[in-house]
C-alpha cells in the first residue's frame, strides 16, 4: 500500500489512539477469564463512514497500482464494553496478525454501540453491504476493493464468540481471504 494512503489512514486513527492513551487505563489488559490479549480501539466519536470510505479507496488504489496482492478492508463493528470485541481486537494487534493484516487488509474498527438494546451506532454502514439485523458484537465484514462483501452476512454476524475462538482459528479464517 502506498505511503500516502497509510499516512491518511493514520491521521484518521489518531483520535482513537489518543482516546486509548487518555482513558485512564491501559489499552491492553489481561485481567479477564479468557486466554487472549485485549485492545479497546472502538471510538464512538470517529467518523466511521469516512474511515470506511478511505480504507476502500486505499484498497482500490492498491489494486489499481498492480503492486502487490489484492487488498481487502476488514470492517469490524464492535465495542469497547464487549469482551469478544476486545479479544478480537487484541489478537489483531499481535505481531503474528499484524504481519498478515499489513500485507492483505486495511482494518477499520467501527464503534457499534449496544445493538442488543437498540442503541446501535453505525449499523447502517454494515447494512449497505448486506449485513443487517446486527444484534451483537463484534460483527466482521471482509470487503474487497470493489466494495463487494466477501464473507456471508451470517458469517459476518457470527463473531459474537470471538473470545472463545483460538488464535489459530481466527488466523486461519483471515488467511482464507488472502491469495496465499
Amino acid at each position: 500500500m502506498s505511503g500516502f494512503w497509510r499516512a491518511a489512514l493514520l491521521l484518521l486513527a489518531i483520535p482513537a489512539l489518543a482516546a486509548c492513551a487518555t482513558s485512564g487505563g491501559p489499552a491492553h489488559s489481561h485481567a479477564h477469564s479468557g486466554d487472549y490479549p485485549e485492545a479497546t480501539p472502538y471510538d464512538a466519536s470517529m467518523d466511521a463512514r469516512s474511515a470506511l470510505e478511505l480504507a476502500l479507496a486505499a484498497a482500490a488504489a492498491q489494486d489499481a497500482s498492480g503492486e502487490g496482492p489484492p487488498f481487502h478492508v476488514l470492517a469490524i463493528f464492535g465495542a469497547n464494553w464487549c469482551h469478544d470485541s476486545r479479544a478480537l481486537a487484541g489478537w489483531l494487534e499481535t505481531s503474528r496478525f499484524r504481519a498478515l493484516t499489513d500485507e492483505y487488509f486495511m482494518v477499520v474498527h467501527i464503534d457499534a454501540g449496544v445493538p442488543q438494546t437498540g442503541e446501535g451506532r453505525n449499523l447502517e454502514l454494515a447494512a449497505e453491504y448486506g449485513v443487517s439485523d446486527i444484534t451483537g458484537t463484534p460483527t466482521m465484514l471482509v470487503i474487497n476493493a470493489n466494495g463487494k462483501l466477501l464473507n456471508s452476512p451470517e458469517d459476518a454476524r457470527g463473531w459474537r464468540n470471538a473470545s472463545m475462538r483460538s488464535e489459530d482459528e481466527i488466523f486461519a479464517w483471515l488467511e482464507g481471504f488472502t491469495p496465499r
